[in-house]
């Protein structure tokens, strides 16, 4: 559960891809232990090889094994994990859409995409999302977010490569129009004006979706570790219906960035261990070090 670990001599992906053959064929089901331990402990470049490498030996995606031998929490876990992070954000921002019933948390994975990533990431994910599903992101979020949000989240994904004037809302305009380091600078500015933190204030000023939504957008900027600390703390305390979904979104999506921090955070939220709490709240995919 700590930022990723690789091996110093980490094996051939074929014999990766041999350990893992066998762990998905055991007679007693898939060696659930031993495919986390391989994965957990491969980079994004060496997950790749392994893809690659399972293909052309077993003339079989790794992803359907997995897919077909898994199940539950672990392995919508591992799919994820076995995916590129452009394809992996994609795959999210489509489930996000497709829910028949749309809660303002399952389009918060929409605001982490466009906010808590790199221009460069998120033009990878656009181009990934095309790809899989032969439509844009941002025609999706039209069809599929209220008008409010729409402003908000379609203009921030056109950010990486033009700006974009949104009208009527002052502070849907402000976040919409700045790049990251003016609404870092603005934040500070705006704390340290006004004695209270921006996010803080917008959290006071009322409880609707769209307020929710801003709030998740500040964070995501200026402190995402506290950002994905706070979904992680209500997805395990039944605050979001002991949604796992967005546990598992935050654990795969994170592994690779900076765990640390968001343990950090949750401690300081909770006064408890993450590692603790994800070996508690989800059987079978517990720690990645």
């Amino acid at each position: 559960m700590a930022s990723m670990k690789v091996p110093d001599s980490a094996p051939s992906p074929t014999q990766d891809c041999e350990r893992l053959n066998r762990a998905l064929q055991g007679r007693g089901g898939a060696d659930e232990n031993l495919i986390v331990w391989i994965l957990g402990h491969r980079n994004a470049f060496q997950r790749k090889e392994i893809k690659e490498t399972y293909q052309q030996l077993y003339k079989e995606s790794i992803n359907d094994r997995l897919h077909s031998k898994l199940s539950g929490v672990l392995k919508k876990a591992m799919v994820l994990w076995m995916n590129e992070a452009p394809e992996r954000d994609a795959m999210l921002a489509h489930e996000a859409f497709k829910r028949r019933w749309k809660r303002v948390n399952q389009l918060q994975t929409l605001v982490e995409i466009a906010c808590a990533s790199s221009p460069q990431h998120l033009m990878a994910v656009r181009r990934a999302y095309y790809t899989l599903y032969e439509c844009s992101l941002e025609e999706d979020i039209i069809s599929n977010v209220s008008t409010s949000l729409q402003k908000l989240l379609a203009t921030k994904l056109h950010e990486a490569i033009e700006k974009k004037q949104l009208e009527n809302d002052d502070v849907v305009w402000i976040l919409a129009t700045r790049n990251f380091f003016q609404l870092k600078a603005t934040f500070g500015c705006y704390k340290q004006h006004y004695k209270v933190a921006i996010d803080q204030a917008i959290n006071s000023s009322g409880n609707g979706d769209l307020s929710f939504m801003l709030r998740t957008v500040i964070l995501c900027i200026d402190s995402p570790e506290k950002h994905f600390a706070e979904v992680i703390r209500a997805s395990t305390v039944g605050q979001w219906n002991t949604d796992k979904d967005s546990l598992t979104r935050v654990i795969v999506t994170q592994a690779e960035i900076d765990m640390k921090k968001i343990k950090g955070e949750f401690f300081k939220m909770s006064n408890t261990n993450l590692d603790d709490v994800v070996t508690r709240e989800v059987s079978g995919f517990t720690e990645t070090s």
